[in-house]
């Protein structure tokens, strides 16, 4: 209990970590308390009761995530697109009209949604890979998009690229970033001198992604979190 209000905390056992590590879950808007396997829980509460404060300040600055629920805007391509509830439609979820219709009974809406995004994500977001792909000759091996809680991307030691659906709901030139950034891996699996000369010569605006990534990227990475039917 912080003073303002509950807060949810998930304790991870590890047998990696040395020391105790707290840091907020950019997915549920709550906390992560890291304990090393032989650390007594009672241990890290303290810590985390020590840092009660800092807890609460962090959560304070945290951007409110995208809902998904009806009357609220769902960015993709960062343009807005308000959810409407269209109980008699057909085809679950669906743009038209520069909003995102969802069919069926209320309850479902929420769920419909986030259905919608992550196949949309996964369409939009393979496409501006490839096309990526074939203008820089950095070619994956294969590509996957998931549904992750803290990354935007990775890249593997054997040419697989992961994104997160999420990305569909930045700005395209952040989507460039991301993608870019990547593929970048696929020559050098570092982020040595000369992978960052590398990614800076693919994307001048990495500057720009990048601090737009931490000002509005936990929004993203939160969204659906919260929403209820209404």
């Amino acid at each position: 209990m912080l003073p303002g209000g509950p807060v949810g905390v998930r304790l991870r056992r590890s047998d990696r970590a040395r020391r105790i590590s707290l840091r907020l879950d950019p997915r549920g808007g709550g906390v992560v308390l890291t304990l090393p396997a032989t650390t007594r829980l009672e241990t890290g509460v303290a810590m985390l009761r020590d840092h009660a404060g800092w807890v609460q300040r962090q959560l304070e600055r945290t951007a409110a995530p995208v809902r998904f629920e009806v009357g609220a805007p769902v960015p993709i391509d960062d343009e807005p697109h308000l959810i409407r509830h269209d109980p008699e439609g057909r085809g679950g979820a669906w743009l038209e009209e520069g909003e995102l219709r969802v069919s069926g009974d209320l309850a479902f809406l929420q769920r419909r949604v986030s259905d919608f995004m992550r196949q949309i994500g996964a369409q939009r977001l393979s496409l501006r890979l490839s096309e990526h792909a074939v203008r820089t000759g950095l070619s994956p091996r294969r590509v996957a998009i998931r549904d992750t809680s803290s990354r935007w991307g990775s890249c593997s030691a054997d040419g697989r690229v992961m994104l997160s659906w999420r990305l569909v709901m930045a700005p395209t030139m952040v989507q460039d970033y991301v993608i870019l950034h990547e593929l970048a891996h696929l020559r050098h699996l570092n982020h040595s001198q000369a992978f960052w000369t590398l990614v800076d010569t693919l994307t001048p605006y990495r500057r720009q992604a990048e601090n737009w990534l931490r000002a509005c990227g936990p929004s993203l990475m939160r969204a659906g979190s919260g929403s209820e039917a209404k």
